[in-house]
Protein backbone atom coordinates (compact mmCIF):
# COMPACT_ATOMS: atom_id res chain seq x y z
CA UNK A 1 0.00 0.00 0.00
CA UNK A 2 3.19 2.31 0.50
CA UNK A 3 4.26 1.55 -2.59
CA UNK A 4 1.16 2.72 -4.36
CA UNK A 5 0.93 5.91 -2.16
CA UNK A 6 4.39 6.65 -2.92
CA UNK A 7 4.40 6.30 -6.56
CA UNK A 8 1.36 8.66 -6.85
CA UNK A 9 1.93 10.98 -4.51
CA UNK A 10 5.80 11.23 -4.50
CA UNK A 11 5.79 14.21 -7.30
CA UNK A 12 2.64 16.24 -5.68
CA UNK A 13 3.99 16.28 -2.45
CA UNK A 14 7.64 16.94 -3.88
CA UNK A 15 6.37 19.82 -5.79
CA UNK A 16 4.97 21.13 -2.77
CA UNK A 17 8.29 20.62 -0.54
CA UNK A 18 9.97 22.84 -2.99
CA UNK A 19 6.87 25.45 -3.29
CA UNK A 20 6.67 25.60 0.07
CA UNK A 21 10.48 24.68 1.27
CA UNK A 22 11.88 24.82 4.33
CA UNK A 23 15.27 26.57 2.39
CA UNK A 24 15.88 29.54 4.51
CA UNK A 25 15.52 32.84 3.45
CA UNK A 26 17.99 35.10 4.60
CA UNK A 27 15.75 38.66 5.15
CA UNK A 28 12.88 36.33 6.53
CA UNK A 29 15.24 34.88 8.71
CA UNK A 30 16.99 38.24 9.74
CA UNK A 31 13.07 39.45 10.36
CA UNK A 32 12.14 36.67 12.50
CA UNK A 33 15.12 36.81 14.90
CA UNK A 34 15.11 40.33 15.53
CA UNK A 35 11.34 40.55 16.36
CA UNK A 36 11.86 37.46 18.71
CA UNK A 37 14.56 39.24 20.46
CA UNK A 38 12.27 42.52 20.56
CA UNK A 39 9.80 40.76 21.94
CA UNK A 40 12.00 39.08 24.84
CA UNK A 41 13.20 42.44 26.00
CA UNK A 42 10.01 44.17 25.78
CA UNK A 43 7.91 41.11 27.18
CA UNK A 44 10.34 39.07 29.40
CA UNK A 45 8.52 35.52 30.27
CA UNK A 46 6.18 35.67 27.66
CA UNK A 47 8.32 34.26 24.90
CA UNK A 48 11.51 34.72 25.81
CA UNK A 49 13.02 33.90 29.40
CA UNK A 50 15.35 36.97 30.58
CA UNK A 51 17.92 34.94 33.52
CA UNK A 52 19.84 37.67 34.99
CA UNK A 53 23.42 36.48 36.29
CA UNK A 54 26.85 36.88 36.73
CA UNK A 55 30.29 35.47 35.93
CA UNK A 56 30.74 33.85 38.49
CA UNK A 57 27.16 32.63 39.22
CA UNK A 58 26.43 31.46 35.40
CA UNK A 59 26.71 27.86 35.58
CA UNK A 60 24.22 26.60 32.12
CA UNK A 61 24.47 23.37 30.28
CA UNK A 62 22.70 23.85 26.92
CA UNK A 63 21.75 20.94 24.92
CA UNK A 64 19.44 20.32 21.70
CA UNK A 65 18.06 18.34 19.41
CA UNK A 66 17.64 14.81 20.90
CA UNK A 67 14.32 13.99 19.12
CA UNK A 68 13.04 11.51 21.55
CA UNK A 69 10.89 8.91 19.80
CA UNK A 70 8.83 5.57 20.35
CA UNK A 71 12.08 3.48 20.55
CA UNK A 72 11.19 2.02 17.47
CA UNK A 73 13.69 2.29 14.13
CA UNK A 74 13.50 5.22 13.38
CA UNK A 75 14.61 6.54 16.97
CA UNK A 76 17.66 8.36 16.04
CA UNK A 77 17.96 9.23 20.23
CA UNK A 78 18.00 5.65 21.73
CA UNK A 79 21.55 5.49 20.97
CA UNK A 80 22.79 8.51 22.58
CA UNK A 81 20.13 7.89 25.32
CA UNK A 82 22.62 6.31 27.88
CA UNK A 83 25.39 8.84 27.12
CA UNK A 84 22.96 11.67 27.87
CA UNK A 85 21.61 9.96 30.67
CA UNK A 86 25.15 10.27 32.50
CA UNK A 87 25.75 13.50 30.97
CA UNK A 88 22.49 15.01 32.99
CA UNK A 89 23.45 13.26 36.07
CA UNK A 90 26.56 14.90 35.78
CA UNK A 91 25.53 18.49 35.10
CA UNK A 92 22.51 17.93 37.91
CA UNK A 93 25.22 16.59 40.81
CA UNK A 94 27.44 20.05 39.74
CA UNK A 95 24.33 22.37 39.87
CA UNK A 96 23.56 23.33 36.51
CA UNK A 97 20.62 24.87 34.99
CA UNK A 98 19.96 22.57 31.85
CA UNK A 99 18.41 24.70 28.96
CA UNK A 100 16.84 22.11 26.57
CA UNK A 101 17.53 24.55 23.37
CA UNK A 102 14.09 22.62 21.64
CA UNK A 103 13.15 19.29 19.59
CA UNK A 104 14.02 17.86 22.49
CA UNK A 105 10.91 15.09 21.27
CA UNK A 106 10.11 14.28 17.96
CA UNK A 107 7.15 14.67 17.44
CA UNK A 108 6.69 14.86 13.29
CA UNK A 109 7.28 11.51 13.22
CA UNK A 110 5.66 10.31 16.62
CA UNK A 111 2.30 11.24 18.67
CA UNK A 112 3.20 12.51 22.41
CA UNK A 113 1.51 9.23 23.99
CA UNK A 114 4.18 6.91 22.86
CA UNK A 115 7.15 9.38 23.11
CA UNK A 116 6.50 10.30 27.23
CA UNK A 117 6.01 6.51 27.78
CA UNK A 118 9.37 5.16 25.56
CA UNK A 119 11.15 7.65 27.95
CA UNK A 120 10.42 8.16 31.33
CA UNK A 121 13.90 7.57 32.59
CA UNK A 122 15.10 10.68 30.86
CA UNK A 123 11.88 12.93 31.92
CA UNK A 124 12.26 11.34 35.80
CA UNK A 125 15.88 12.74 35.77
CA UNK A 126 14.60 16.05 34.11
CA UNK A 127 11.79 16.58 36.81
CA UNK A 128 14.75 16.84 39.25
CA UNK A 129 16.66 19.69 37.62
CA UNK A 130 12.77 21.70 37.19
CA UNK A 131 11.97 20.66 41.18
CA UNK A 132 15.45 22.68 41.76
CA UNK A 133 14.31 25.28 39.38
CA UNK A 134 16.55 24.08 37.06
CA UNK A 135 15.07 23.57 34.17
CA UNK A 136 14.54 25.48 30.89
CA UNK A 137 12.25 23.92 28.05
CA UNK A 138 12.43 25.61 24.60
CA UNK A 139 10.69 24.55 21.55
CA UNK A 140 11.85 23.84 17.96
CA UNK A 141 10.17 23.11 14.54
CA UNK A 142 10.04 19.35 15.20
CA UNK A 143 8.34 19.93 18.70
CA UNK A 144 6.16 22.34 18.07
CA UNK A 145 3.70 21.21 19.31
CA UNK A 146 4.21 22.59 22.56
CA UNK A 147 3.57 26.06 21.26
CA UNK A 148 0.55 25.58 19.56
CA UNK A 149 -1.71 22.77 20.70
CA UNK A 150 -4.32 23.36 23.24
CA UNK A 151 -3.11 20.42 25.74
CA UNK A 152 0.19 20.63 25.62
CA UNK A 153 -0.04 22.25 29.15
CA UNK A 154 -1.80 19.17 30.31
CA UNK A 155 0.78 16.80 28.55
CA UNK A 156 3.66 18.43 30.10
CA UNK A 157 1.74 18.15 33.08
CA UNK A 158 1.22 14.47 32.83
CA UNK A 159 4.86 14.43 32.21
CA UNK A 160 6.55 16.53 34.94
CA UNK A 161 3.83 16.12 37.66
CA UNK A 162 3.69 20.29 37.95
CA UNK A 163 3.02 23.15 35.08
CA UNK A 164 5.84 23.53 32.53
CA UNK A 165 6.12 27.01 30.70
CA UNK A 166 7.03 26.49 27.48
CA UNK A 167 9.32 29.42 25.33
CA UNK A 168 10.54 29.93 22.40
CA UNK A 169 13.60 31.89 23.47
CA UNK A 170 16.25 32.41 26.21
CA UNK A 171 17.74 35.71 27.18
CA UNK A 172 21.55 35.29 29.56
CA UNK A 173 22.30 38.62 30.76
CA UNK A 174 25.84 37.92 32.24
CA UNK A 175 27.04 40.71 34.16
CA UNK A 176 30.97 40.92 34.10
CA UNK A 177 31.86 44.17 36.42
CA UNK A 178 30.68 47.11 35.02
CA UNK A 179 29.57 45.23 31.69
CA UNK A 180 26.70 42.94 30.75
CA UNK A 181 27.31 40.04 28.41
CA UNK A 182 24.13 39.59 26.44
CA UNK A 183 23.83 36.10 25.08
CA UNK A 184 20.81 34.95 22.74
CA UNK A 185 19.11 31.38 22.71
CA UNK A 186 16.49 29.50 20.07
CA UNK A 187 16.31 27.02 18.23
CA UNK A 188 17.29 28.21 14.85
CA UNK A 189 14.26 27.40 12.96
CA UNK A 190 12.89 31.03 12.93
CA UNK A 191 12.40 32.55 9.35
CA UNK A 192 11.43 28.82 8.18
CA UNK A 193 8.81 29.09 5.83
CA UNK A 194 7.54 25.54 6.66
CA UNK A 195 7.80 26.11 10.54
CA UNK A 196 7.57 29.46 11.66
CA UNK A 197 4.58 30.44 10.34
CA UNK A 198 1.08 30.86 11.66
CA UNK A 199 -0.24 28.70 14.47
CA UNK A 200 -2.80 26.96 11.70
CA UNK A 201 0.61 26.67 9.05
CA UNK A 202 2.97 25.15 12.01
CA UNK A 203 -0.15 22.87 13.22
CA UNK A 204 -0.31 21.51 8.87
CA UNK A 205 2.85 21.21 8.76
CA UNK A 206 3.70 19.05 12.64
CA UNK A 207 0.49 16.62 11.88
CA UNK A 208 0.03 16.72 8.76
CA UNK A 209 2.67 17.41 6.13
CA UNK A 210 5.71 16.41 7.87
CA UNK A 211 4.22 12.51 8.72
CA UNK A 212 2.86 12.64 4.93
CA UNK A 213 6.61 13.63 4.08
CA UNK A 214 7.74 10.99 6.83
CA UNK A 215 5.37 7.98 5.27
CA UNK A 216 6.42 8.36 2.04
CA UNK A 217 10.09 8.13 2.71
CA UNK A 218 10.90 11.99 0.99
CA UNK A 219 14.00 13.86 2.25
CA UNK A 220 12.21 16.67 4.81
CA UNK A 221 14.70 19.22 3.27
CA UNK A 222 16.01 20.62 6.79
CA UNK A 223 19.17 21.91 7.63
CA UNK A 224 19.74 18.89 9.99
CA UNK A 225 19.87 16.39 6.68
CA UNK A 226 21.63 18.63 3.88
CA UNK A 227 25.28 20.06 4.09
CA UNK A 228 24.12 23.01 1.85
CA UNK A 229 21.53 24.13 4.02
CA UNK A 230 23.78 23.58 7.30
CA UNK A 231 26.59 26.34 5.79
CA UNK A 232 23.47 28.75 4.98
CA UNK A 233 22.37 28.53 8.54
CA UNK A 234 25.64 28.94 9.76
CA UNK A 235 25.71 31.82 7.59
CA UNK A 236 22.55 33.71 8.12
CA UNK A 237 23.02 32.88 12.25
CA UNK A 238 26.07 34.69 11.74
CA UNK A 239 24.54 37.56 9.90
CA UNK A 240 22.22 38.18 12.52
CA UNK A 241 24.42 38.21 15.39
CA UNK A 242 26.93 40.25 14.07
CA UNK A 243 24.55 43.49 14.25
CA UNK A 244 26.43 45.94 16.88
CA UNK A 245 22.65 45.98 18.44
CA UNK A 246 22.20 42.17 18.38
CA UNK A 247 23.95 39.88 21.32
CA UNK A 248 25.69 37.02 21.11
CA UNK A 249 23.52 34.01 19.49
CA UNK A 250 23.32 30.56 20.43
CA UNK A 251 21.04 28.07 18.55
CA UNK A 252 20.80 24.51 17.53
CA UNK A 253 18.48 23.06 14.91
CA UNK A 254 21.06 21.67 12.31
CA UNK A 255 22.47 19.19 14.41
CA UNK A 256 26.04 20.50 13.82
CA UNK A 257 28.34 21.92 16.53
CA UNK A 258 29.97 25.68 16.10
CA UNK A 259 31.95 27.19 18.40
CA UNK A 260 32.84 31.14 18.08
CA UNK A 261 31.48 31.13 14.36
CA UNK A 262 33.49 28.36 13.51
CA UNK A 263 32.46 25.11 12.08
CA UNK A 264 34.80 21.74 13.51
CA UNK A 265 36.30 21.47 9.47
CA UNK A 266 36.80 25.39 9.95
CA UNK A 267 38.81 25.30 12.90
CA UNK A 268 41.02 22.72 11.78
CA UNK A 269 41.39 24.67 8.44
CA UNK A 270 42.72 27.24 10.14
CA UNK A 271 44.71 25.45 12.51
CA UNK A 272 46.35 24.03 9.53
CA UNK A 273 46.80 27.50 7.83
CA UNK A 274 48.75 28.51 10.95
CA UNK A 275 50.96 25.16 10.94
CA UNK A 276 51.64 25.35 7.75
CA UNK A 277 52.86 29.34 8.07
CA UNK A 278 54.69 28.00 10.87
CA UNK A 279 56.13 24.95 8.58
CA UNK A 280 55.26 22.75 11.23
CA UNK A 281 55.52 19.40 9.52
CA UNK A 282 54.15 17.01 12.40
CA UNK A 283 50.97 19.68 13.25
CA UNK A 284 50.74 19.98 9.28
CA UNK A 285 50.56 15.51 9.17
CA UNK A 286 47.81 15.68 12.17
CA UNK A 287 45.75 18.28 10.90
CA UNK A 288 45.50 16.52 7.75
CA UNK A 289 44.28 13.21 8.89
CA UNK A 290 41.28 14.92 11.39
CA UNK A 291 40.44 17.55 8.16
CA UNK A 292 40.10 13.75 6.07
CA UNK A 293 38.01 12.30 8.80
CA UNK A 294 35.47 15.89 9.17
CA UNK A 295 35.27 15.55 5.15
CA UNK A 296 33.79 12.41 5.45
CA UNK A 297 30.50 13.79 7.63
CA UNK A 298 30.81 17.73 6.09
CA UNK A 299 32.48 19.43 3.58
CA UNK A 300 31.62 22.98 3.12
CA UNK A 301 33.21 26.09 4.57
CA UNK A 302 31.97 29.24 4.15
CA UNK A 303 34.48 31.12 2.04
CA UNK A 304 35.18 34.07 4.13
CA UNK A 305 35.36 31.71 7.47
CA UNK A 306 39.06 32.91 8.21
CA UNK A 307 37.21 36.04 9.12
CA UNK A 308 34.57 35.92 10.89
CA UNK A 309 33.85 36.74 14.84
CA UNK A 310 33.14 34.68 17.56
CA UNK A 311 29.49 35.85 17.79
CA UNK A 312 27.65 32.51 16.48
CA UNK A 313 27.36 29.60 18.61
CA UNK A 314 25.59 25.75 18.12
CA UNK A 315 25.17 23.03 20.27
CA UNK A 316 24.86 20.57 18.13
CA UNK A 317 22.82 17.51 18.53
CA UNK A 318 21.97 14.47 21.74
CA UNK A 319 21.45 12.37 18.41
CA UNK A 320 24.71 11.07 17.17
CA UNK A 321 24.30 7.56 15.24
CA UNK A 322 27.33 6.80 17.46
CA UNK A 323 25.65 7.39 20.70
CA UNK A 324 28.62 10.76 21.51
CA UNK A 325 26.36 14.23 22.72
CA UNK A 326 27.40 17.67 22.15
CA UNK A 327 26.52 20.96 23.60
CA UNK A 328 27.84 24.17 24.93
CA UNK A 329 28.62 24.93 28.74
CA UNK A 330 28.87 28.27 30.18
CA UNK A 331 30.71 27.97 33.57
CA UNK A 332 33.34 29.31 35.58
CA UNK A 333 33.76 31.81 33.56
CA UNK A 334 33.90 30.10 29.84
CA UNK A 335 31.58 29.00 27.56
CA UNK A 336 32.62 25.73 26.20
CA UNK A 337 31.96 23.37 23.44
CA UNK A 338 32.11 19.87 24.98
CA UNK A 339 31.62 15.93 23.80
CA UNK A 340 29.94 13.21 26.31
CA UNK A 341 30.98 9.86 24.28
CA UNK A 342 30.90 6.45 25.53
CA UNK A 343 33.42 3.97 24.87
CA UNK A 344 34.54 1.49 27.39
CA UNK A 345 31.08 1.67 28.91
CA UNK A 346 31.80 4.37 30.64
CA UNK A 347 30.84 8.25 29.72
CA UNK A 348 33.19 10.84 29.77
CA UNK A 349 33.06 14.65 29.10
CA UNK A 350 35.84 15.72 26.34
CA UNK A 351 36.42 18.97 26.07
CA UNK A 352 36.35 20.39 22.28
CA UNK A 353 36.76 24.19 22.47
CA UNK A 354 36.58 27.00 24.77
CA UNK A 355 37.01 30.50 25.31
CA UNK A 356 36.91 33.04 28.36
CA UNK A 357 33.49 34.73 28.59
CA UNK A 358 36.27 37.91 29.28
CA UNK A 359 37.64 37.48 25.61
CA UNK A 360 33.93 37.13 24.25
CA UNK A 361 32.53 40.76 25.44
CA UNK A 362 36.18 42.10 24.34
CA UNK A 363 35.74 40.82 21.00
CA UNK A 364 31.86 41.37 20.15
Amino acid sequence: MRRFFKRILTKPVTWLANKFSSRPNLQRVLTALTKLYKDSLENPGKKGLVIDTNVAGARFIIFSDQHKGAKNGSDDFAFAEPTYMSALEYYLQQHYHFISLGDEEELWENLVGPVKEKNKASIELQKKFLLQSRYTKVFGNHDIFWNNDPFAGLQLKSMYDQDVKIYEAVLLRIAMGEKVLPIFLTHGHQGDGQSDANPFSAWFVGRVWAPLQCYLGINLNVPSANDHLKTAHNLFMYQWSKDDNHPVLITGHTHQPVFASFTQLERLYRKYETATTANDELTIAALKKQIRFQQNEYDYVLGNYAKMKPYYFNSGCCCFSDGDITGIEIVDGFIRLIKWQTKTGLAERVLLEEMELGELLQAV
